[in-house]
């Protein structure tokens, strides 16, 4: 039996939206096969905690899956500018912002991942030159992020000790772009 299609909007994270994305952190971080039972644990951890604490400083960028059902978040892609000793990777140079995305379990396999990476990198255009992240190598969001321009720059050993790539996009102009086929992604609202 299929899954009922989600409706959904995205839309611009804003600095009242940071609860979400602690929310969404947790499921980022896949710290629930690390142990952890709720977002708290993402608050508490320093290493992910920079990810989202004071959300809104100049330079974050991020957007929100919003169900248009019930207006519960689905899912979360954002940037942070991560410098001095907030820097993660040395592959990466400095001023190029990490991405974070999630989505909600019981949304996963609706195209949300795709739709929110896609309204994300249209919006950081024009502000960065390229977008790196990190993920865990047996992690199959990594298809989508070769889908979207990322390329392996950095094998590390992430904070649970197993392996993870570090992985870049480099941000053309809007005129450099490829158009898209997916129908389904929502325009930012």
């Amino acid at each position: 039996m299929s899954q009922q299609p989600l409706a959904y909007t995205i839309r611009a994270a804003a600095p009242a939206d940071e609860p979400i994305l602690w929310d969404m952190l947790f499921y980022a971080a896949n710290m629930a096969e690390d142990g952890a039972t709720s977002s708290a644990a993402a608050r508490s951890h320093p290493y992910l905690a920079e990810f989202v604490a004071d959300w809104g400083r100049v330079g974050d960028l991020g957007v929100l899956a919003i169900d248009s059902t019930d207006g519960a978040a689905l899912g979360a892609a954002w940037l942070r500018q991560l410098s001095g000793p907030e820097k993660r990777y040395a592959a990466v140079a400095e001023g190029v912002p990490e991405l974070a995305i999630a989505v909600s379990p019981a949304a996963i396999g609706q195209g949300i991942g795709g739709a929110l990476l896609g309204a994300l990198l249209t919006q950081a255009r024009g502000q960065y030159s390229a977008v790196a992240l990190s993920v865990r190598e047996r992690n199959p969001a990594l298809r989508l992020y070769e889908r979207h321009g990322f390329v392996i720059v950095d094998t590390v050993t992430n904070r649970v000790g197993g392996r993870s790539f570090v992985m870049q996009v480099e941000l053309g102009s809007m005129d450099d772009r490829r158009p898209t086929t997916d129908d389904r992604r929502p325009r930012l609202v």
